[in-house]
């Protein structure tokens, strides 16, 4: 005891100090390789878009004709009960293409019957504009308004030569885009044709040409991106359709003029979400707003409103949020990118690309980390949907009762 009383007690070996630059240069360290990856990122996306830019002439058709695919697919299948695959596949384009001619060839007469009447209107608003601006508090005499609209002229006269040279640009530059526009058309087609009808050959085809792990996760995505693209098709219609038929109601029964014309337009703008419906929402208020005053234009505001509501609150996430499972910024933001780099057509097309994209990322994820669900959503609405499980308040079990263990035998 006594010999144990007269060690010294040890003591741990002081460890080193680190300099105070250290902790500095392992974050410029650090910032810099963060840097350096970003950069090869960001790299490495400019290049796709500029690929993408390239053969954007071919990419466009493609990513249309699977869209329309995915219309026709339902048509096209029931065909092939009672006739070959390729004929089945012709008559679906042929039926559509019918029923969207009928469709405009019915709005011809409905616009050229009421455009007289919006533009006696449109003439009527801006004589009451005139007036308004004429009276207080702008106190413009007609004298002024006059010399204003003098001035007008006279500017048109002086860039008369200029204007006309850019309209005749303007012409050639829309002759050419009719041009392209209708080869384009016509390529869609095609693909669209050959989708249907050799569309689900494709995969067992590709067997072949790859290995047995290779055609594994080809049949695998090819058949998870199918059905993203069908399920994000058929909810965005049910949804449109809710759109055109609610709001094309309302403005019949208001007795806004191209009522019908602009239910149409509302049913083939909502496939561009948040876009669509903003800017056909505003189309239809300055209709109203020409055509019958302000108080039937905030009527047709609320209408607009309280459809959007709905849509946004319940059918969205409903049809599309299910089908898809994307959240509203990624949607916002793929719209917002789509418009941006590709115009009205790379905002239709932004949110199927994003689903097939995210179907992709999934797909990678649940085969790297096989414990996780695929798609969480999708999966705790699963969760949900099961059968809850009575808790201690509901049998009537204290809690303290319900979470004590079991006593062991013989306890």
């Amino acid at each position: 005891m006594s010999d144990q009383q007269g060690v010294p007690p040890t003591t741990p070996p002081e460890t080193p100090r680190e300099r105070p630059t250290a902790a500095v240069e392992r974050g410029v360290t650090q910032a810099s390789q963060w840097a350096l990856r970003l950069l090869v990122i960001g790299l490495g996306v400019a290049g796709l878009i500029w690929l993408l830019g390239k053969g954007w002439s071919l990419l466009l058709p493609l990513l249309l004709a699977i869209l329309l695919s995915a219309v026709l697919w339902p048509l096209a299948h029931v065909l092939r009960a009672v006739m070959p695959r390729a004929l089945a596949a012709g008559l679906s384009i042929v039926l559509l293409v019918a029923v969207v001619v009928g469709i405009f060839a019915a709005l011809i007469p409905n616009v050229a019957s009421q455009a007289g009447d919006v533009a006696d209107s449109a003439v009527a608003g801006l004589d009451q504009v005139q007036t308004w601006v004429a009276g207080p508090p702008l106190n413009l005499g007609d004298d002024e308004v006059g010399n204003l609209v003098n001035q007008g002229i006279a500017e048109l006269q002086t860039n008369a030569q200029s204007i006309a040279l850019s309209v005749v640009g303007g012409v050639g530059t829309v002759g050419a885009s009719v041009g392209s526009g209708l080869i384009t058309f016509l390529l869609v087609l095609v693909l669209t044709f050959f989708c249907l009808s050799d569309g689900d050959r494709l995969l067992p085809w590709s067997r072949r040409w790859m290995g047995a792990q290779a055609h594994r996760h080809t049949v695998a995505l090819g058949g998870r991106i199918w059905a993203a693209i069908r399920g994000y098709i058929l909810s965005q219609a049910a949804v449109a359709l809710v759109d055109a038929v609610f709001i094309g109601v309302g403005l019949a029964i208001i007795g806004v003029p191209f009522a019908l014309p602009l239910a149409v337009t509302i049913f083939f703008a909502a496939f561009i979400p948040i876009v669509g419906a903003v800017v056909t929402g505003v189309l239809a208020v300055l209709v109203a707003l020409v055509t019958l005053g302000w108080v039937q234009a905030l009527i047709v505001l609320g209408i607009v409103l309280l459809v959007q509501q709905l849509e946004g609150n319940v059918l969205q996430p409903l049809l599309v949020g299910k089908s898809l499972a994307l959240h509203p910024a990624v949607v916002i933001g793929s719209v917002t990118i789509g418009g941006t780099l590709f115009g009205i057509v790379g905002a239709f097309l932004a949110v199927p690309v994003a689903a097939i994209l995210t179907v992709i990322l999934r797909y990678v994820h649940h085969e790297l980390v096989p414990d996780e669900p695929e798609n969480p959503k999708a999966h705790d609405s699963g969760n949900q949907r099961r059968r809850r499980v009575p808790s201690p308040a509901d049998t009537g079990v204290p809690a303290d009762a319900a979470t004590a263990p079991e006593p062991r035998p013989g306890a």
